[in-house]
């Protein structure tokens, strides 16, 4: 079959399937590069030259037809509703000539030697002929003011009305094609960064793409929805306020116009300034982002080392540069705004100055012409200012969109969900390495796989050894097609398998990984992830082959139990098997095995390995592993060193070359030799006491001599088979024990399905509250608020100034006349001033203030979410993900009460007070009429604010579901490429997306009939307030002039309502905000980790007593983890805890961490009740090492030095402890040495070399009391040894608490604890465990027992008699219960004894029966 493929053809299919080529936008692609700082240089670069590649209209490449025609329907909406307002400048300069023409007739006839003879205004003296040569033409007795001003009040209606319906439809059609856009957006990115090669992840970090996720998406949000309305209505207003200028007066027009570029140029400085710094501060907020969840993703390791306050500061240091930008962002648009304002004034002095010329002196114009230019002109100058804010919107969208589409438009380089590529008809399962190089796309520099050759024949299981770092877990991700390869290629039966269907070879491979990953769902539904189509059945029978089947049964919600976040609610082992049970249901061609069994006890570890043995038969199986007993029956051997296969062969073979093996081998066996002979020679004197037992039935399968004797089988299989490398030694642990064993098991972290409570309603928080956290910037705040209302006060003065300028009109005097409009103007250039720097003022101030609010309120949210005890993150609510969205999205929205909203607020109120006093001043009858309309306003803006409040909170819950769904699958996204489960993870959060998108349609309306009415009210109150002008003008002798000083005073003010209450949708969301951060500032940890109460004393010895600790934990209260717990550890001895997973021995050292308090007992420490000492003395005297290290994104010299916080450690500090761990020298053989990135979650580093680092880690520490929790299982046998030695010197002089599993790590243990149902049934050293008679045991004599190839294959034993051999527990000298003499199998088996063995063996034989190759026999 092989070599039968022209890789020709194969190119072509890998071409496309994108195998070969670097696609051009992976070059681009360097932003958010988590790499070598040198990389990071180039990228910064190439950052700062583009920030924004996205044009507007791109923003919209996702709309369908449907979508197009609302936005085109809401734009012609917006184009009639921008239309009105010049529309209405017509009427009312219509209204102005009556007013006018009506004064002046009033003051003609008010000199008594006039009168209106005729219809015309006559001098009493004179005749007619006299009269019309003086040019008394004026006409009077026509003009009935009410009249005329009832017929522009049903204007004015009409024109509100249609304002009403149009601002509706233009505001909802547009929300609502954004909300269909936005969740396409969201599917199409979210659905591409899961068809990522894992290489890309690499380079990014998970929580910087789900913060591009929330914040970045709903910044295009912005741009596309409700924005664009506002922005085309008030462009037409623009467009036909200057067509209403030329219209009706094209000179004052065109010398209003030679002002205006000046207006263009600062809008478009403005935007550009804006959109540069947004992204800036976006980048930067996306930094600390991804420290917040990587360190909440950390919490128990930041918490053991004391780390809050270090990172703390870590967070606030990222959040200082965002800071930065944001307050430039403000001073800049402080400037161009006032700028704006200055321009527009001294527009108005030039306007008024030539158009009362035209006016006056050549009488081109009348007064209401003036007016209709001027405002014309007014109207599109100030909609081009009111636009300006829009255009920072669509800025900052386009700023997020810049890299949401470069990363949408990227084709990944493996594309998982691709159709493209073979599906073989048949498949044999012959994988090859042909002369692979490779290295990690994130670390080029450093090689992994050197011209590495190698084939692995199919049916046969290939075990690959060597030491840490030698590439053997990169060649299994070559085979997952994880990576491809920099040069050479990876066959499977022939072909290249970059010329294969991804998901097809994916499908072919099942993964058993050293620290599986679990989804935060039922057991069910984990074990379903292998295999979408399998039966309840199917998932049970696996999870029986996986010897997960009866822990399972024993949780109250058995199948439906819920494992947590992660599988945080499961004990390691229990993990590992649920894993298992998902890769046993794939059925799979290929199995990869990458230290499969290292997380489980003893016990469970015998049986799995059996379910292993035996899913093994007939696959092609890949195993790594350390422990050589493990992969000693494998059918070759391959090692690896340096990256490449150095030598290949049997066990035998390879111990005769002397290799890389071979020294494996004796470092593994030399160490193990003294425990066995220790234990040949406790079992020989055991021997006469217990020749005589009887049979007993099982009373409890736990107990140290089984613990042991399982232990010594896991070892022993490697030592003494160096000493007969023919024979295997499987010294089993018992049979028909496991069911029981299992079935004690509460899952060690545990949490059955808890139901999901209603998240807690929350009230807004009060506004005196949130000002308070900004108090340290009052005088920011003083200065921001007098800018602001100065800037307030100008509209009201501007109305003043204005119907003085009308007045002007009426004035039968022209020197006077003249004076006045030129004092006028004058006041106009002043005001111009004054404006350009009050706004520089409030523009910057309130930046500032509310730039440090959210730096101060991201930091102390941050601040106390490290404070909280461990518990608080179990709950499913309190996930990294859920919290880093509310840290990322919270504290900007607080801004929305306080900063630039202040200022608006104080401008709209100071705009509203100075309107009042002047309107009230001049007629409070009028005044009085006008604000009836003022509540309507309000009302408007109230009760938007009240709806949005409601779906800000709807919109966040279900973003927050969907963020935890994106977290988990962007932090496991290696598990799920594995389990090629990318689409079911796409479909689950696209499910999640319908919720915020049915919301964002309901705020679609209320929102639209909100707008509308705001719009309206002011056409509806000039038609009553002209009409009623109109009354008091004629009855009551009211000046015109106070008509429109008091109008135009009270509905400018009105427009300022309107804009506050515009606000109000960003004030709601900042208090629910707000209040969700100060309940979270509130909350009073149960264990407080910042405190300086409690207990601290100088010579702290490790004296520790565990006095009946019970203990539950907070989210599951119906699993009794510790059970009255008693055992006391004296200063420097080491305490071992051993039993079977999920006993509660991780548990007990949580408590002693106090990473949770005991429900009943006490844990004293120097006796001193663990709950009253300080936390902060307690941890600082703590070590740990766990089993699964998190590192974090930093270098190894910072690793190191993290073990302390207290302190400044120096580099020959951690150099001091590197040794001590023996990672010094693997450190300098990095290019980077110390300074070398460990990678997210130290992913650059294999298994063993992050031990090293956590132990380095440490040691640095120099504790009292060291925990050490499977610390060495990760290591391969070369490392062990070292790292076991340097614990070892570690411990001297210090109380040392060892978990582990493999027993010969723990023999030399001052007590041994063996522990089973959350309490220690026995205790003692490791002698005296061994002579204990006392206890039933599980077992009768037990003798050791030695091993000859025997001739039976256990498969067929099993299918004789296996069964009753798992049901029957007791066998005696030669009989087994259920097994009769008889029978054949064992008559072949009796046969390959000699005589002189037949002395009574343990239940062992059994097990030893269903092992390849061998029968157990009794020495």
């Amino acid at each position: 079959m092989s070599g039968s493929v022209k890789l020709r053809s194969i190119k072509k299919i890998g071409q496309e399937n994108n195998a070969y080529e670097f696609s051009d936008s992976e070059k681009n692609d360097d932003y958010m590069t988590m790499t070598s700082p040198k990389q990071d240089k180039t990228s910064k670069s190439n950052k700062e030259e583009v920030a924004i590649r996205v044009g507007f209209f791109q923003l919209f490449r996702f709309a369908s037809c449907c979508e197009i025609a609302m936005m085109i329907a809401g734009s012609l909406c917006a184009v009639m509703h921008g239309s009105a307002q010049p529309l209405m400048l017509l009427v009312f300069g219509m209204l102005t000539d009556a007013f006018i023409d009506y004064d002046i007739e009033l003051q003609e006839l008010s000199d008594s030697n006039k009168a209106c003879i005729n219809n015309t205004i006559q001098w009493k003296n004179l005749t007619a002929e006299e009269n019309l040569e003086l040019n008394m033409t004026k006409t009077c007795g026509i003009l009935d003011i009410e009249d005329e001003m009832t017929k522009f009040a049903y204007y004015y209606v009409a024109i509100g009305t249609t304002v009403f319906i149009l601002g509706y439809c233009q505001i909802s059609l547009w929300v609502r094609s954004a909300a269909r856009q936005i969740q396409i957006i969201r599917k199409m990115y979210f659905r591409k960064v899961m068809r990522m090669e894992i290489g890309w992840f690499d380079c990014n970090s998970s929580g910087e793409l789900n913060t591009r996720m929330s914040d970045d998406i709903n910044k295009i949000n912005d741009a596309i929805a409700d924005q664009v309305s506002i922005f085309i209505q008030r462009f037409t207003t623009f467009i036909c306020g200057f067509l209403v200028g030329f219209f009706k007066g094209w000179k004052l027009t065109l010398v209003i116009l030679a002002a205006s570029p000046l207006i263009g140029v600062g809008a478009a400085f403005m935007a550009l300034f804006v959109a540069r710094l947004t992204g800036r501060e976006l980048q930067a907020y996306a930094k600390a982002g991804a420290v917040a969840d990587e360190v909440l993703s950390a919490i128990r390791t930041v918490a053991a080392f004391g780390g809050e306050k270090k990172e703390v500061e870590r967070y606030n240091r990222n959040l200082i540069s965002a800071q930065r930008w944001g307050i430039r962002k403000g001073l800049i648009m402080g400037f161009f705004t006032g700028y704006m304002w200055f321009i527009i004034f001294l527009c108005y002095a030039l306007a008024f100055w030539y158009g009362s010329k035209l006016v006056i002196e050549t009488l081109e114009y009348t007064p209401g012409t003036l007016l209709q230019v001027f405002f014309g002109v007014l109207i599109a100058a100030l909609n081009l200012g009111q636009a300006s804010p829009c255009l920072e919107a669509f800025a900052s969208g386009r700023g997020a969109a810049t890299i949401i589409f470069e990363t949408i438009d990227r084709e990944p380089e493996i594309d998982c969900l691709s159709e493209a590529g073979y599906k073989l008809d048949r498949v044999k399962g012959d994988i090859e390495f042909h002369n692979v190089t490779f290295h990690y796309p994130s670390r080029p520099e450093v090689k992994i796989l050197d011209q590495l050759s190698l084939p692995v024949k199919s049916g046969e299981t290939t075990a690959f050894v060597g030491p840490s770092g030698a590439g053997k877990s990169t060649a299994v991700q070559l085979i997952q097609r994880f990576y491809d390869p920099k040069e050479g290629m990876v066959t499977l039966d022939g072909h290249d398998i970059r010329g294969l269907n991804i998901q097809w070879l994916r499908s072919l491979i099942g993964i058993v990984e050293q620290e599986p990953v679990l989804f935060a769902t039922t057991i069910a539904e984990n074990i379903r992830y292998g295999r979408s189509d399998v039966t309840m059945e199917d998932i049970v029978n696996a999870a029986k082959e996986a010897n997960a089947y009866n822990f399972i049964m024993d949780l109250p919600q058995k199948f439906e139990t819920l494992v947590g976040e992660g599988g945080g609610q499961m004990s390691g082992g229990q993990k590992q098997r649920i894993a298992i049970a998902r890769a046993l249901v794939r059925n799979p061609r290929i199995l990869l095995l990458d230290m499969a069994t290292s997380a489980l006890d003893n016990e469970s570890e015998a049986v799995v390995q059996e379910a292993l043995d035996k899913v093994r038969l007939g696959r092609t199986t890949i195993s790594i592993a350390h422990r050589l007993s493990t992969i000693k029956n494998a059918d070759v051997i391959v090692g690896f060193e340096h990256g490449r296969a150095v030598e290949r062969g049997k066990h035998e073979e390879l111990l005769d070359r002397k290799g890389v093996y071979f020294t494996l081998v004796t470092l593994q066996s030399q160490g193990d030799k003294a425990l066995n002979e220790k234990a040949r020679q406790m079992e020989r004197e055991d021997e006469s006491s217990d020749a005589d037992l009887e049979e007993k039935s099982l009373s409890r399968a736990t107990g140290y001599q089984e613990s042991l004797r399982a232990s010594i089988r896991q070892r022993s299989k490697s030592q003494l088979s160096n000493v007969i490398p023919d024979a295997s030694i499987p010294i089993a642990a018992d049979l028909g024990h496991g069911h029981y064993a299992d079935s004690i098991i509460a899952p060690e972290k545990g949490k059955s399905a808890v139901p999901e409570e209603e998240e807690e309603l929350v009230e807004p928080a009060p506004v005196a509250r949130i000002l308070k956290y900004n108090a340290p910037e009052w005088p920011y705040m003083v200065f921001g608020s007098i800018g602001a209302a100065v800037n307030g006060g100008v509209s009201p003065l501007y109305s003043l100034l204005f119907s003085q300028i009308l007045g002007t009109f009426a004035m039968l005097d022209p020197g006077e006349q003249r004076a006045q409009i030129d004092g006028i103007c004058l006041l106009f250039v002043l005001i111009g001033v004054v404006s350009f720097f009050t706004q520089i003022l409030q523009g910057y101030s309130f930046s500032k203030s509310g730039e440090l609010l959210t730096r101060r309120l991201r930091h102390l949210g941050f601040q106390a979410m490290l404070g909280q005890e461990i518990g608080w993150f179990d709950d499913h609510r309190n996930s990294p993900g859920a919290l880093t969205t509310r840290l990322a999205t919270d504290a900007s929205q607080v801004q929305g009460a306080t900063g630039s909203q202040i200022g608006m607020i104080v401008n709209s109120l100071t705009n509203i007070g100075v309107a009042l006093i002047i309107s009230f001043y001049f007629s409070w009858k009028l005044s009085l009429v006008i604000l009836c309309f003022l509540p309507f306003l309000a009302l408007s803006g109230g009760f938007q604010a009240k709806m949005l409040t409601g779906f800000a909170k709807q919109d966040k819950q279900a973003m927050e579901a969907a963020g935890q769904i994106s977290g988990e699958a962007l932090n496991n996204i290696r598990t799920i490429a594995g389990l090629g489960k990318e689409r079911s993870f796409v479909e689950i959060f696209e499910a999640q997306l319908d919720d915020p998108y049915k919301a964002a349609l309901k705020k679609a309306n209320v929102y639209g009939v909100c707008y509308g009415f705001a719009q309206c009210i002011v056409f509806m109150a000039n038609a009553a307030s002209y009409r009623y002008g109109g009354y008091l003008v004629e009855k009551e002798g009211l000046n015109f002039t106070m008509v429109f000083r008091v109008i135009s005073a009270i509905v400018t003010s009105g427009t300022a309502l309107g804009r506050a209450s515009s606000y109000t949708p960003d004030y709601a969301k900042a208090k629910i905000s707000a209040a969700r951060f100060f309940q979270l500032l509130d909350r009073v940890p149960k264990i407080s980790t910042y405190s300086d109460d409690g207990e601290k004393w100088s010579n702290f010895k490790g004296d520790l007593e565990f006095i009946d600790c019970k203990f539950t934990y907070p989210t599951r209260p119906d699993m009794q983890v510790l059970n009255g717990l008693s055992v006391s550890v004296r200063p420097g001895q080491t305490l071992a805890f051993v039993g079977s997973s999920g006993c509660g021995k991780s548990t007990s050292v949580q408590l002693l961490e106090r990473f949770y308090d005991p429900d009943q007992g006490r844990v004293l420490i120097d006796g001193h009740d663990s709950t009253n000492v300080n936390v902060q003395f307690l941890r600082s005297k703590i070590g740990i090492v766990s089993q699964e290290p998190i590192l974090f994104d930093c270098s190894i010299a910072e690793n190191i030095k993290y073990g302390d916080n207290q302190r400044e450690v120096t580099m020959n500090d951690v150099i001091a402890a590197a040794k001590k761990a023996q990672l010094h020298d693997f450190v300098m053989a990095l290019p980077e040495k110390y300074d070398t990135n460990v990678g997210a979650q130290g992913s650059q580093l294999s298994r063993g070399q992050k031990q090293r680092i956590a132990i380095a880690r440490a040691i640095i520490r120099d504790p009292k009391i060291l925990l050490l929790d499977e610390a060495t299982s990760a290591l391969d046998t070369e490392s062990e040894k070292t790292v076991q030695e340097a614990l070892d010197k570690a411990r001297e002089g210090r109380t040392c608490i060892v978990i582990a599993h493999r027993l010969s790590t723990i023999q030399n243990s001052d007590i041994i604890a063996v522990m089973s149902r959350g309490y220690v049934i026995e205790k003692g050293t490791h002698d005296d465990l061994m002579a204990m008679k006392a206890r039933k045991r599980s077992y009768l004599a037990r003798e050791p027992c030695r091993t000859v190839p025997s001739p039976i294959r256990p498969a067929s034993l099993l299918r004789s008699g296996g069964e009753e051999l798992r049901r029957h527990s007791v066998m005696t000298s030669r009989k087994v219960a259920g097994l009769h003499p008889s029978n054949r199998t064992w008559k072949r088996a009796e046969a390959n004894i000699r005589d002189e063995d037949t002395i009574p063996c343990q239940m062992r034989v059994l097990q030893d029966f269903q092992r390849p190759g061998t029968v157990a026999m009794i020495s």
